[in-house]
């Protein structure tokens, strides 16, 4: 029963006067009231068969509240909510919905345009909400689309709210939608959510990747508390978990996101993005051409508080980026990436700050930016580097020496090289950045720059500890990654 049946309803089950004001109504408006609830979806019957589920959505008010029994639901073409309108399983372990054999659309429009629909076959998913209908909620089953290009699609739909789902197997994305604003996407499980398509068919030796949950245009949502797992491992198999363009005023927290790339953002019009708090084993790419726009807040990407596991963590560049409070802890044997990478060529004028973070093992080292990129302050890290399987010999940081080294700043900083020494810097330009106050052990190019000590202190600027992953499973100490009681 919903919350609101519930409100509406004594410990009998019967219907009490005290908390809904439209009992006060004469003998005369009862059949109104009735109808009301049957909209709501308290009167109704739920839903036990596929003919009953396309029917009831199809004829359904705007505003009606739809519950289907468990059971597996074979679709033969989308179901297409209303404004208003709630699906409700019975959990996802329990009410299925999926495509019948012979439901098969082509994949000649994969991987599809991205930034318009033109050119998209927008009904080869499981469910495609009416266009501009908000407020749909979505919550308890599971979208299984083995032979559909995904299971939600929508286009300016506001206030959308998806939950407590399982989608699995689907061939190019998980959730797409376009302007979605004030969503929220919560506690849902993506399992071998989306692939890789070249030309219409998978994309074994190239292509483009899909993604779990792939919006176009997002402002003012939240996502949160969901896992992304990938199981099929062929080539055509790889898929992103949040693959986004453009959002704004965003927060994605709390997720666990086994894929890897876990985050993607590279378009502009980017503004006050957080991510914060998940659990990342790929990585987080948002690369702009020469950085893209500041916005009035001066902030467009605050990453801070999550637990990265590849040494390939963040692709850049970006300007207005502030990159904190993370534990970024690799695998010695992994040591194929740049914890930060930049491969443009336009010039970028910044700013970014990297600063209170943990690296552990970085590989190639921790910042490589091949186009120009300036006002870059990178303070207050403890950064461990240990000796790696190939082994790494090159300087932690790698600059485009026609930077503004006036402007870059590595300071109060605690780096220690256990094993194998390595340089600071790679190129002799670096050294006229600002750096002080850096406590250096086994550095081999310490005696190439004066780094003043001063009466603060060098690396974090307070313990880091931190939940991480979905509803806090992992708990980061220092440098120890943990289960949670949780």
């Amino acid at each position: 029963m919903s919350d609101a049946a519930k409100q509406i309803t004594g410990s009998a089950g019967r219907i009490t006067a005290i908390s809904y004001p439209c009992l006060f109504l004469k003998r005369t408006n009862w059949l109104f009231f009735l109808a009301s609830l049957s909209s709501l979806g308290f009167a109704g019957e739920i839903i036990r068969t596929t003919a009953e589920l396309v029917a009831t959505v199809r004829d359904g008010a705007q505003g009606a509240t739809i519950q289907i029994a468990p059971g597996t639901f074979e679709l033969e073409a989308p179901l297409e909510p209303k404004t208003g309108m709630t699906l409700k399983g019975a959990g996802m372990d329990k009410t299925i919905l999926t495509q019948v054999a012979s439901w098969k659309p082509s994949t000649k429009t994969l991987p599809d345009p991205e930034m318009k629909t033109e050119g998209m076959d927008t009904r080869a998913y499981l469910v495609r909400l009416k266009d501009k209908a908000a407020g749909i909620t979505i919550s308890d089953l599971t979208l299984r689309g083995p032979q559909l290009h995904g299971a939600i699609f929508g286009w300016d739909n506001a206030d959308l709210h998806l939950h407590h789902l399982r989608i699995q197997d689907t061939l190019w994305t998980g959730i797409r939608t376009f302007l979605m604003k004030g969503a929220k996407i919560h506690d849902c499980e993506f399992i071998d959510a989306g692939g890789r398509w070249e030309r219409g068919e998978p994309g074994l030796k190239g292509g483009i990747t899909g993604g779990a949950i792939f919006p176009i245009w997002m402002a003012d949502c939240e996502i949160s508390h969901n896992c992304f797992v990938r199981t099929q491992t062929g080539k055509a198999d790889e898929f992103y978990g949040i693959k986004g363009r453009q959002g704004k005023r965003c927060r994605i927290h709390h997720n666990t996101i086994q894929v890897n790339f876990s985050i993607e953002f590279p378009f502009e019009g980017d503004e006050d993005m957080e991510i914060d708090h998940n659990v990342c084993h790929g990585t987080i790419s948002i690369p702009k051409y020469a950085g893209g726009p500041v916005p009035k807040s001066g902030r467009t990407f605050h990453i801070h508080h999550n637990w990265m596991r590849d040494s390939y963590s963040i692709e850049f560049v970006h300007n207005g980026v502030e990159i904190s409070h993370n534990l970024f802890d690799f695998d010695t044997q992994k040591d194929h990436g740049n914890l930060i990478s930049g491969f443009g060529n336009a010039a970028a004028p910044g700013p970014a700050s990297f600063h209170n973070n943990l690296v552990s093992n970085p590989g190639r080292g921790i910042v490589w930016i091949n186009e120009i990129f300036n006002n870059l302050e990178i303070r207050n890290n403890h950064i461990i580097a240990r000796t790696t399987v190939t082994p790494r010999l090159d300087g932690l940081f790698g600059l485009n020496p026609a930077c503004d080294f006036k402007t870059i700043s590595i300071r109060d900083n605690l780096i220690e090289c256990q094993g194998q020494a390595r340089p600071l810097l790679r190129c002799k330009e670096s050294y006229g950045s600002i750096i002080r106050n850096n406590k250096l052990i086994n550095v081999s190019d310490a005696d190439r720059y004066d780094n003043p000590r001063t009466d603060k202190p060098a690396g974090l600027e307070a313990p880091l500890k931190f939940e991480c992953g979905v509803h806090g499973e992992f708990i980061i100490d220092g440098w120890k990654a943990r289960p949670s009681a949780k």
